[in-house]
């Protein structure tokens, strides 16, 4: 009789342990996010459930009942609700509906917590024209660490990562359900909770530089699983002039700072290993950039590799150099050089400008196949940075198109005396991006001084139009955000929440 009432109590601990780590929030968690996941045991004896959530952190049913701000009915275990605000405490449970009186689990606790990127009196999207479509889409603001809904609501933030409180780049959901950025010279990726899933090894085993990669601008997670950074080449050396080539040529035109002259791409699988890697320096040392004059000013040249766009259906992968206003496009995996799109550089002849584009930052290709870029325009002072979109050359004797245009003179766009201000900064318009949407319109940010994140169609209809704000203390002033990303279909973000428990990967160092 003994032994059998101490399994019987073996056996309700272990069943307690089950059903306390089928609970989620966690009890007594802090959230970086406002649009919960919750989840809870189910019962055999009912499939309707309802979650009372109270504002505040009780233990008595009393005070609980008198606080209760939102009840969600679902028909299963998980389900996804909003509480209303970051740096609050709250209190839940769920309720087992059945024909008999309802059966009321315990009260857990979880709070949400707050930093200065999330709280709306210090940094905002101020929404200037509310959104015709995309009505239930997230926009992730990178310079604001944070995601927002289309009314400029903040709903998850990025907790500071390995200690750092600089601004990420490159925030953005991935295929897998994960979130990817860059932070300083490190790539990482995330889940929900902000807990690192994967972070780049870093072994300068492209570079050259057995201290770091420099992984910069552009981070992106493929479709197969792995990982595709932009990074630098740790190249200084001079080479040797070779018979019928302009590699020396060249090479005395290009700045031989390390890291900054000659970029990288690099893939990697989950497991840390370089599976593939492309090195600019290979096409460049023996291209037209020989013939290139450039500015008085320069004392060499820095081509400043700023984007890719992996096009997996072509194997393609286009490559933004922004300071010669040129795009490649490479074939992948065998990285040889298809189309150029930009200036191609004549000896003896100055540069005139491609006419297209000029100090671009991000490229992509639309479903019907033409190139896009965002244009900064810093070749055409006064003029707005614009997106522009471009007809591939079907042979080499075809040269792009421009079919598209769109002048960003946004509805609520900084003062022209900012604007002038920023313009005299060369590097301050260097930032901004542009992304195809399922319907072909277009998502795009606008960089220091504008720092609009908007929506266009084809007919160029603004669809929506916001702009990040920061308060100093006297006014709102814009916020620079670098890049940003939207996720158009709320299945995605739900996915997103599932995902929070993911483990992490062995790229975690």
């Amino acid at each position: 009789m003994i032994r059998r009432s101490l399994l019987l109590f073996l056996f309700s601990i272990i069943i307690n342990q089950v059903l306390i780590a089928q609970v989620l929030p966690k009890e007594g968690s802090q959230l970086n996010y406002r649009i919960v996941g919750f989840s809870f045991p189910v019962a055999k004896q009912t499939n309707q459930y309802k979650i009372e959530i109270a504002s505040g952190n009780y233990y008595s049913e009393d005070s609980f009942k008198r606080n209760i701000i939102k009840t969600i009915d679902c028909k299963t275990g998980n389900t996804i609700g909003e509480v209303p605000a970051f740096g609050k405490q709250y209190t839940w449970r769920v309720n087992y509906v059945s024909r008999e009186p309802q059966t009321k689990n315990e009260l857990y606790h979880f709070s949400t917590g707050i930093i200065p990127e999330a709280d709306t009196t210090n940094t905002r999207l101020k929404i200037i024209n509310a959104a015709k479509q995309y009505n239930d889409a997230y926009v992730f603001v990178d310079g604001g660490r944070a995601l927002y809904d289309m009314k400029g609501n903040p709903v998850w933030y990025l907790p500071y990562i390995d200690g750092a409180y600089t601004a990420p780049r490159d925030l953005k959901m991935s295929l897998m359900g994960t979130i990817t950025f860059l932070l300083g010279a490190q790539a990482y990726e995330v889940n929900y909770n902000g807990d690192i899933l994967w972070k780049g090894p870093d072994k300068g085993t492209v570079s050259g530089d057995t201290s770091s990669e420099y992984y910069h601008h552009e981070f992106t997670r493929l479709a197969n699983g792995h990982y595709m950074v932009l990074g630098d080449e740790n190249y200084s050396k001079k080479l040797p002039a070779a018979e019928k080539d302009n590699s020396q040529l060249a090479n005395d035109k290009l700045t031989a700072s390390p890291r900054k002259t000659f970029g990288t791409i690099i893939e990697y699988d989950e497991k840390n290993n370089v599976v593939w890697s492309w090195k600019c320096s290979k096409y460049f040392l023996n291209s037209d950039i020989a013939n290139y004059k450039g500015p008085e000013s320069h004392k060499g040249l820095e081509v400043h590799q700023n984007a890719f766009f992996f096009d997996e259906n072509t194997k393609m992968i286009y490559i933004g150099f922004k300071n010669i206003s040129r795009i490649i496009k490479i074939k992948y995996p065998e990285g040889t050089v298809v189309s150029v799109f930009g200036e191609i550089f004549q000896p003896g002849i100055s540069e005139k400008g491609n006419g297209m584009f000029c100090g671009q930052h991000s490229c992509g290709v639309t479903h019907d196949g033409y190139l896009y870029v965002f244009n900064n325009n810093d070749c055409n002072w006064p003029d707005y940075p614009s997106i522009v979109m471009m007809e591939q050359p079907i042979s080499e004797q075809d040269t792009p198109k421009t079919i598209w245009e769109y002048p960003c003179n946004l509805q609520g766009i900084t003062s022209g005396k900012q604007q002038d201000n920023a313009k005299k900064e060369f590097h301050r318009t260097g930032g901004g991006n542009v992304i195809e949407l399922p319907d072909g319109s277009m998502f795009a940010s606008l960089y220091a001084p504008y720092s609009n994140v908007f929506i266009v169609n084809r007919n160029k209809e603004i669809l929506w139009n916001a702009i990040a704000e920061k308060w100093n203390g006297s006014e709102w002033t814009p916020n620079g955000q670098y890049r940003a990303s939207i996720i158009t279909n709320p299945k995605d973000l739900e996915r997103l929440i599932w995902n929070q428990e993911k483990s992490s990967a062995s790229g975690v160092q």
